[in-house]
């Protein structure tokens, strides 16, 4: 049988047609494999990020606790103005700290791996007042990283009450959601999330602490997300104004 040049042609673009077509199904098949692999990559990271703020939350507040419930007599020296709230630790900048201290630190700062347990002392004889520190290699409990994104947990002991705050400067989604999540885990006002990525630096303690020169603030550009582990009514809420 002859095939005329007509034919020929016919049957190449027939086959061509049926090529792109595969092409195009290869191009979609491909789109609709990526796609749910990157939201399940955003997903996995939330998810990440949530266990590892819900599990140091878990064992700084639980480092307090014990602290709190083995030395409820604290530092009989303290003033009501260094400590807002007996017997928890104070805050670690506290000029308390300049004038008796046999572990003194260089340029003290509020954050969590610095905070001492009052009626914990750390020296003896003339240094009998001094507060050994919760988390180093006396007590055996060290802080872990801070996850990926993140700042280093803050420590806030005043007229609020007592309360630990951390942030990220990050753009990345999957830190609002995992803040989200972690904010459902707990009571009403007992956590909240912050949210000054689009706004300035917005106070979020109503008094100045010693040691620090302001109001604690969540920074103008951060997501900050804070829990409370002593509440008192004078407490400045964000996102839950309408607690009790």
């Amino acid at each position: 049988m002859v095939t005329s040049k007509g034919n020929r042609a016919s049957v190449r673009g027939s086959a061509l047609i049926y090529i792109l077509i595969a092409v195009a199904l290869l191009a979609a098949l491909t789109v609709s494999l990526m796609e749910p692999s990157g939201q399940q990559a955003q997903s996995q990271n939330s998810t990440n990020v949530f266990s590892e703020l819900d599990g140091q939350i878990g064992f700084i507040s639980s480092a307090i606790s014990e602290c709190v419930l083995t030395h409820p007599n604290q530092d009989s020296e303290l003033t009501i103005t260094e400590q807002e709230n007996a017997p928890y630790p104070i805050n670690p900048s506290d000029p308390y700290f300049d004038a008796q201290s046999a572990d003194p630190l260089s340029d003290p700062d509020d954050t969590v791996k610095f905070i001492r347990c009052p009626g914990n002392p750390g020296g003896t004889g003339s240094n009998n007042q001094d507060h050994a520190r919760i988390f180093g290699g006396a007590s055996g409990k060290f802080m872990p990283p801070n996850p990926a994104l993140f700042g280093e947990w803050e420590y806030y002991n005043g007229a609020d009450g007592v309360a630990i705050t951390i942030s990220s400067s990050k753009t990345d989604s999957y830190i609002e959601s995992a803040l989200l999540r972690l904010n459902d885990k707990f009571a009403q006002c007992e956590a909240e999330v912050i949210d000054q990525r689009s706004g300035g630096s917005i106070n979020i303690t109503s008094d100045v602490t010693p040691g620090a020169g302001s109001e604690r603030q969540c920074a103008a550009g951060n997501i900050c997300f804070r829990y409370w582990i002593v509440l008192k009514p004078s407490a400045i809420h964000v996102d839950t104004p309408a607690c009790p």
